[in-house]
C-alpha cells in the first residue's frame, strides 16, 4: 500500500509518499505565503503533489492522504477551526478541498498527534503497546498511544500534554495559564532560565558558549555543563526536575511502557535521558512497585509528521 503523507507547519509544507512499512519513497515540499489564503496555499501544494507523484511514478496507487496540522481540528469534517500560525487557513475545508483535487480520500490529525503515530508504529515505539511522546521544542507537544491505539480524546481535542499544570501560579504559558508543563520543560523555558542565570553570574561559562554558538539558544546549558560550569549545572538539574516530574505525572496516569522524547532538547540523547532516567529511578517511575518505564529519543526525525500522516491513511 501507498499513501501521501503531509506535514503542516507555519513556515512550510512537507510530504511525501510513504509505503505501509513505514519507507519515505519520495519527499516534497513548499514554503508557505502567510500573505495568501489557506485555500490558495492548498491548491499550490496540491500542484507540487501532482509533479511529485508524477516525477516519481505516476502509475503508483495511492490509498489516500493523511495530513498533520497544528490548532484545533474539526476532525471528522476536515476543517481547520483555528490554526494560531496559519490565520488565514481558519475555517477551511482542507480535506475536502484536497479530496476534489487528488481524487483520493484525506484525513486529518493534529500534527503532535500524528508524530506520535508514526513514532509508535515505524520508530522508537514501535516495540510497544503503549507510549507517551513528548516534543521538546517552542512548546510542549505530544501524544498518547494505549493499547495500541492513538488516543486524542473528546473531539479529538485532548492529549495537550504541554498543558498540565505542575506548579500553581507559576510561569506564564503561551495559553494563557500559569505554572503549565509547557512553561518549565520546553525548549523557550529552558532558554528563559539560562538567560536569567547567566544575568545572575557574569563569570559563568555559559557567556563563552553563546559567544562560540553566536546566540543564546538550549545548547548553551547543555555544553556549558558538560564543561562542570556550576550555574549551568544549577540550570540543567532544574530543567532535568521539571522535565522528570512531568513524565512521572504521565507514568501516574497512563503507566506507560515507553516515554519517547522527540524536538531540538531530545537530540542531546543520553547526557539529557541518562540523568532524567536516573530521577525516575530514584522516584520508583511514579509508585513503589510499578514497572519500569523506559526512555528513548526519537528515531524518525523530520519524517515522523510525514509518515504518521500516511498512517492515517493505513488505518
Amino acid at each position: 500500500m501507498f499513501a501521501i503523507g503531509i506535514d503542516i507547519g507555519g513556515t512550510s509544507i512537507k510530504g511525501a509518499i510513504v509505503n505501509d512499512t513505514g519507507k519515505v519513497l519520495t519527499r516534497f515540499a513548499m514554503d508557505v505565503n502567510k500573505n495568501a489564503s489557506g485555500e490558495d496555499e492548498v491548491n499550490r501544494f496540491c500542484d507540487v503533489m501532482i509533479k511529485s507523484i508524477n516525477d516519481y511514478d505516476n502509475s503508483i496507487k495511492l490509498e489516500g492522504i493523511g495530513i498533520g496540522m497544528p490548532g484545533i481540528l474539526d476532525m471528522d469534517k476536515g476543517v481547520v477551526i483555528t490554526s494560531p500560525n496559519l490565520p488565514k487557513w481558519n475555517g477551511l475545508h482542507i480535506s475536502k478541498l484536497i479530496s476534489k483535487r487528488m481524487g483520493l480520500p484525506v484525513y486529518i490529525n493534529n500534527d503532535a498527534n500524528v508524530a506520535t503515530l508514526g513514532e509508535a508504529r515505524f520508530g522508537s515505539g514501535k516495540e510497544y503497546s503503549n507510549l507517551i511522546m513528548l516534543t521538546l521544542g517552542t512548546g510542549v507537544g505530544g501524544g498518547i498511544i494505549i493499547d495500541n491505539k492513538l488516543y486524542d480524546g473528546n473531539k479529538h481535542m485532548g492529549a495537550e500534554l504541554g498543558h498540565m499544570v505542575i506548579r500553581v501560579n507559576g510561569e506564564k504559558c503561551g495559553c494563557g495559564r500559569r505554572g503549565c508543563f509547557e512553561a518549565y520543560a520546553s525548549a523557550t523555558a529552558l532558554i528563559r532560565d539560562t538567560k536569567k542565570e547567566m544575568d545572575k553570574c557574569p563569570d559563568s561559562l555559559m557567556h563563552d558558549v553563546s559567544k562560540e554558538l553566536g546566540k543564546i539558544n538550549a545548547k548553551v546549558v547543555f555544553e556549558a555543563s558538560r564543561r562542570g560550569d556550576k550555574a549551568a549545572i544549577r540550570v540543567m538539574k532544574r530543567y532535568v526536575n521539571y522535565l522528570s516530574e512531568g513524565i512521572l505525572n504521565y507514568c501516574n496516569i497512563f503507566r506507560p511502557e515507553v516515554v519517547v522524547l522527540s524536538g531540538g532538547v531530545a537530540n542531546e540523547g543520553d547526557y539529557l535521558l541518562d540523568q532524567v532516567r536516573h530521577y525516575l529511578k530514584n522516584h520508583k517511575y511514579g509508585m513503589k512497585g510499578s514497572p519500569k518505564v523506559e526512555l528513548k529519543v526519537a528515531s524518525l526525525g523530520y519524517d515522523s509528521g510525514k509518515i504518521g500522516a500516511a498512517c492515517l491513511v493505513f488505518e
